[in-house]
């Protein structure tokens, strides 16, 4: 597994202006989760009489646990603490991870295209350490200098500090670490963190805007579109 310290110096390499990390979101994003998530809530609220359908979907993909439970209270109007429906949630979000978690198209690539390359990765995610230390069984934890998880920041997404936090350990501008999401809510992080950011839609829609480019696939991201992100910017 790559280290901080190797990380740090592969970053002192190459053109001062151009890229010198990619921050990756996991749920949605690298995996293929949001569907687990959504199963875990919506089969939850239904044994307790509550349907969920899609506009609720929406709402809640990309997180942040404490945000998503907020909603799901107001929305129904459970009679369950937003402690004791967290830990419902993940739990049954937990067992659904016990068959493995798919990748979604192009991580594979991706991740390997940045690690023959020497561009240093880290997995920036608003699920808990938890759940990420299981993904990561699927995803390989060899893939990224380190990961930082939504219990590890005083705010998590849609907050700057998880990629602010990330570029700092990488002692790295934003503005020339790419991010990849695929919600609203990391964007949201991402773009007030100073970071360019390629989105991938998993289920809530995303507009193209300044900074912001909007692919349909990870298999779309390849070094040459990452490296231009950043020489517009810098």
């Amino acid at each position: 597994m790559t280290t901080i310290s190797t990380t740090v110096a592969a970053l002192d390499h190459g053109d001062d202006r151009g890229l010198r990390a990619v921050l990756l979101d996991m749920d949605g994003t690298l995996v293929d989760t949001e569907d687990f998530w959504w199963q875990a809530e919506a089969s939850l609220f239904a044994e307790l009489g509550y349907a969920l359908d899609e506009a609720d979907r929406a709402q809640v993909v990309g997180g942040p646990m404490t945000r998503v439970i907020d909603y799901l209270i107001a929305r129904t109007g459970v009679d369950l603490s937003p402690a004791d429906l967290t830990v419902l949630i993940n739990q049954r979000f937990v067992d659904l991870l016990g068959g493995g978690v798919p990748l979604m198209p192009g991580a594979e690539r991706l991740l390997n295209t940045l690690a023959a390359h020497g561009i240093p990765a880290a997995l920036v995610s608003a699920s808990h350490r938890h759940i990420i230390d299981i993904v990561l069984r699927s995803l390989g934890a060899e893939h990224f200098a380190f990961t930082v998880a939504g219990d590890e920041v005083p705010r998590t997404k849609p907050h700057p500090d998880p990629y602010l936090e990330a570029a700092r350990r990488l002692g790295a501008d934003p503005a020339r670490c790419v991010v990849v999401e695929d919600a609203p809510t990391g964007v949201k992080a991402a773009e007030a963190a100073g970071c360019p950011v390629i989105a991938v839609p998993s289920v809530a829609r995303i507009e193209p805007a300044p900074g912001r480019l909007v692919l349909s696939s990870l298999e779309q991201v390849d070094l040459e579109l990452l490296r231009s992100l950043v020489a517009s910017r810098v």
